[in-house]
């Protein structure tokens, strides 16, 4: 049985001081030994009341949220708010409900067969970049390697344009300095401070924010100017109208930046998460990645991948859930109280945080059997009925849940097939590799690889 890397767990206030000690604002090492056991129940020491729950039906409730009292956390809003202002990722009651009705059909409006096509063409770019790497024996950064294809695949669909491009390629490395500072969570902010404090950010983050959405302003204006001349996901949302209040009303140009930021945000970077350690573990179990090419060879053979042969690789997509149940892209799906309440029996004041973490829960002792080891089998056909509903949460559950998931599925399976197809992977000093919670569940550093062309 192969356990691929994880933050040990240690009692709370050794993995306080373990947090203080690394300096990193990682919040997996701030998760205590008791957390993967927990059915609900305080979770660190703190001026404001933060719960855990882990009980699937209480995490339904909370993510349903019939009574519209646990909206997304201040944290997280405060945190994205400078670059997707009060979109749909972060908005609540009726605006969200509004935004959800206008985008749905927009998101819908690209059919997969369509968005196939950007997909492959991405892949095709970057097959020719790692060939360079391969002839030059180049050690690559995976994580930087995944960033890049997936931002070129959603930049594609979204906008018909190559990552190559000018502002495509501003955008990523803003979105990357972005990540780099707001990932960074003060502890002292979460054990200090009081409930819906405001959230102040750098100014680097400021500006970075600042430039991606003047780039993603001026992809809308090519769009605006043209006059339906695109048919991709940005064209569809600039001509989605509101139902709701029955004054057909478009998004405004500031709403349309607010939006397709969050079609960025959510479109490649949690993808990338999730291929860069599909990629580490697959270059330490050179047996599963032969598996997957056995699978690729029989469905697809050595033609080009299609769009049908993504759904009939069977094992590539149970490796796909697998790595989402162990690595899921969103750490936490972090909650407010915005009123006094009760929970499982328990008392929740106002401005208490209520933490769902889909890493506690797809590694907890009463929902999984071998929580930390790595086994695709466990979402085999015949095994799935194993699984209750409310412990797989990757994509988040509830009217909140991703509507990208098909999408990344279908992505991530094509993805695996033509590079595993073509290379070897071989990932240098793999000891060292570690999670940490940043925006995604990403390696603590950046994983090295040395990648070779087969035959």
């Amino acid at each position: 049985m192969y356990a691929p890397p994880r933050t040990r767990s240690l009692p709370s206030l050794l993995a306080l001081l373990r947090c203080v000690w690394r300096g990193d604002g990682d919040l997996l090492g701030l998760l205590p030994a008791a957390a993967y056991r927990m059915s609900i129940g305080p979770l660190g020491y703190s001026r404001r009341s933060t719960v855990i729950v882990n009980d699937p039906d209480l995490v339904l409730h909370v993510l349903k949220d019939p009574d519209q009292i646990f909206p997304k956390s201040d944290l997280m809003v405060g945190a994205l708010e400078p670059l997707v202002g009060d979109s749909i990722f972060v908005s609540a009651g009726a605006r969200w409900r509004r935004q959800r009705e206008m985008i749905d059909p927009a998101f819908s409006h690209i059919r997969l067969n369509r968005a196939f096509t950007a997909m492959q063409a991405a892949v095709d770019a970057h097959e020719t970049r790692l060939d360079g790497a391969a002839a030059e024996r180049t050690p690559v950064s995976l994580d930087l390697a995944m960033s890049h294809l997936t931002a070129d695949i959603i930049t594609r669909t979204v906008f018909s344009t190559p990552l190559q491009s000018r502002i495509a390629h501003d955008v990523f490395a803003d979105f990357a300095a972005f990540e780099r500072h707001v990932a960074h969570v003060k502890l002292s902010r979460l054990i200090f401070d009081p409930a819906f404090h405001p959230v102040a950010q750098p100014p680097e983050v400021l500006a970075a924010c600042a430039r991606i959405r003047r780039h993603l302003g001026e992809m809308i204006d090519t769009h605006l100017a043209d006059g339906g001349a695109y048919n991709d996901i940005a064209s569809a949302v600039i001509g989605a109208r509101d139902t709701q209040e029955g004054n057909g009303a478009r998004f405004t140009r500031e709403e349309l930046i607010d939006q397709l930021g969050v079609f960025f945000l959510a479109g490649h970077e949690t993808t990338a998460s999730v291929l860069t350690w599909l990629f580490f573990i697959l270059s330490i179990r050179p047996d599963i990645a032969a598996r997957v090419r056995a699978e690729v060879q029989a469905v697809a053979g050595d033609g080009p991948v299609e769009i049908e042969h993504t759904k009939r690789l069977a094992y590539t997509r149970q490796l796909f859930r697998e790595t989402l149940r162990l690595y899921p892209p969103i750490t936490f799906l972090p909650r407010v109280a915005m009123a006094d309440t009760s929970l499982g029996g328990r008392r929740i004041k106002r401005g208490a945080l209520i933490m769902i973490a889909p890493w506690v829960i797809h590694r907890h002792h009463a929902h999984w059997d071998n929580p930390d080891v790595f086994d695709p089998d466990r979402f085999a056909p015949e095994r799935e009925a194993e699984i209750r509903y409310g412990t797989y949460l990757p994509f988040g559950l509830g009217p909140r849940i991703c509507i990208g998931a098909a999408f990344a599925q279908t992505e991530s399976a094509l993805i695996l097939a033509r590079l595993l197809r073509r290379f070897d992977f071989e990932a240098l000093a793999p000891e060292t590799v570690r999670p940490a919670a940043r925006l995604t569940t990403r390696p603590a550093d950046q994983v090295m690889m040395r990648i070779t062309r087969r035959g």
